[in-house]
């Protein structure tokens, strides 16, 4: 039975050949009793600048003859060692009832992504609804017509197309999400040209630059296997009889449908406007809103890295920060979506709008790094209207939009001048593809953000000295961290608690929180349905 090694420690300075001999040590073997070992996880110990370490676990099978686990097992006291217990497939065996309709998935992010890839593989033919457009159109849209152009396709954009807002994210796909299945989204990125060491690194990270190209592969596998991806089809509206959706109304006409899958990501708020007018039962939750704030990449390789910031072993740092209490009552500012050598991206699903998210190509080898920093906000500061929030976010970002004089720039301070109440002024170097245009925070955010920032800026200054000096930026909205809408569904049956039929999923529904945990969210889904059905008879 192969065995699990943990906390394998190289100094930044022994090379990664050595690590077999590093596994037979902490073994008492020679390296001859190892029959095959491969890297299960690979981490960076920074925590103390002049000791930077890097932290492996190591899978292997032993070659057996007087070599024993459990001897092995027992000689280091069961300390980091472990035998692997195989795990049963999580994929449902199909349920006894036909389907009359073919499964439809409503949005092609992540959610909906892997929903149909799951039902396409068990033969169930889905089709797939997305609004925007193919990738390599929606990326013409967003290059040319957006950046150069400043005329922004409510249709085409960085949420509305193939892949979703997923596919021009950071990539990141680390979860704190514990089910089997992380490992099988993972698997299934690096099936479709993802790098492997995405199932290795401790922190693993895939790019913007590859994501599209990716989304392209799952798609044409999807469509290989049966299933139907439509673009440029609007959900326009939910037919419901007997309180089951039995029809949708896409671009204007009416087809029957079979259950339906919501993967309609965080910012259609026009959807969410349809749903609550057919009987659909929203809920507001919580949601994070604040800045982006920028500094150069190699100020921050300093911070974490000291001596050794230059040195090319290391990869380009990254932080998590939170500021304890400096929100008040809506308790602390923290990082979110920290992205190294990254860029901050506009983030609005129609025109007139301002708002922030960030990402980072493969490489990460961009000259600055940003990090939104946000507060969460009680749903209950505006009222009983579950889409109270959205009209929220829709106020300051559209107030982001007029204080740049409605060029699509983003709203820019020095965090220096923020603290001391002046305005900013000569060159503003920012990695926004639209360029910036130096703001006052105060005509951008609302005053529980202003507070906060106030607080916490001086902390976090403390923490990584320079943080909130003249070579940050604040930049602003960051408005789309999370949905402050829910659709709800029963716990056990994964559908609207209003609508038979309905299977709300992923980011938008109020479930999830990035690409990893969207995915899993899709695929619980999918099983459900599969576990209650077979495909449409032939």
């Amino acid at each position: 039975m192969p065995l699990i090694v943990r906390n394998i420690v190289l100094r930044l300075d022994e090379p990664e050949e050595i690590l077999l001999e590093r596994v037979a040590s902490r073994l008492g073997l020679p390296v001859t009793g190892i029959l095959h070992h491969a890297v299960l996880k690979r981490s960076l110990d920074a925590r103390k600048r002049d000791d930077i370490n890097f932290v492996y676990t190591v899978e292997l099978a032993l070659a057996g003859g007087d070599v024993d686990e459990e001897r092995c097992i027992r000689r280091r006291h069961g300390r980091g060692i472990e035998k692997i217990t195989p795990k049963p497939s999580t994929i449902p065996e199909s349920g006894e009832t036909p389907l009359a309709n073919r499964p439809l998935i409503v949005g092609f992010g992540p959610a909906g992504m892997f929903a149909a890839l799951r039902l396409a593989e068990m033969g169930y033919c889905p089709i797939v609804l997305e609004r925007g457009r193919p990738v390599r159109a929606r990326h013409k849209d967003i290059m040319q017509t957006f950046y150069r152009e400043r005329q922004f396709n409510p249709e085409s954009n960085l949420l509305y197309g193939e892949g979703g807002a997923g596919t021009y994210s950071d990539g990141k796909v680390y979860t704190r999400v514990s089910d089997p299945a992380v490992r099988e989204v993972l698997a299934m990125f690096v099936r479709f040209g993802a790098d492997p060491d995405l199932l290795v690194d401790a922190k693993p990270h895939i790019g913007s630059d590859r994501l599209p190209t990716i989304c392209r592969h799952i798609r044409e596998h999807i469509e290989r296997l049966g299933g139907e991806v439509r673009f440029e089809s609007r959900l326009d509206e939910l037919g419901i009889d007997d309180g089951a959706v039995r029809r949708v109304t896409i671009n204007g006409k009416a087809e029957s449908c079979g259950p339906v899958l919501l993967g309609i990501g965080h910012s259609a708020r026009d959807t969410f406007a349809m749903l609550q007018r057919v009987g659909v039962l929203l809920e507001s939750r919580p949601f994070q809103f604040g800045v982006r704030i920028e500094h150069p990449q190699a100020m921050v390789n300093r911070w974490q890295y000291g001596a050794q910031a230059e040195n090319p072993r290391l990869p380009v740092a990254d932080y998590h920060l939170v500021a304890k209490g400096a929100a008040g009552s809506c308790g602390d500012v923290y990082s979110f979506c920290m992205c190294p050598g990254g860029m901050i991206l506009p983030t609005n699903e129609c025109a007139g709008l301002v708002a922030t998210n960030g990402a980072s190509r493969a490489s990460r080898s961009g000259e600055f790094a940003n990090s939104g920093f946000v507060v969460t906000l009680d749903p209950s500061a505006f009222g009983n209207d579950p889409l109270a929030g959205l009209d929220f976010q829709r106020k300051w970002e559209r107030a982001a939009f007029e204080a740049t004089g409605g060029s699509y720039e983003v709203p820019a301070q020095r965090c220096a001048d923020f603290l001391s109440g002046r305005s900013s002024d000569g060159q503003l170097r920012t990695s926004y593809p639209l360029g910036g245009k130096w703001c006052a925070m105060k005509d951008v955010l609302p005053d529980v953000i202003l507070e906060a920032l106030k607080k916490a800026l001086p902390i976090l200054d403390r923490k990584m000295p320079g943080f909130a000096g003249q070579d940050g930026l604040i930049t602003a909205p960051e408005s789309r961290a999370s949905a402050p809408v829910r659709i709800a569904r029963d716990h056990q049956t994964r559908q609207s608690l209003a609508v038979k039929e309905l299977y709300p999923i992923g980011e938008g529904a109020g479930y999830a929180g990035g690409i990893v945990s969207a995915a899993i969210d899709g695929i619980r889904s999918a099983d459900e349905i599969i576990k209650r059905h077979r495909p449409v008879k032939s």
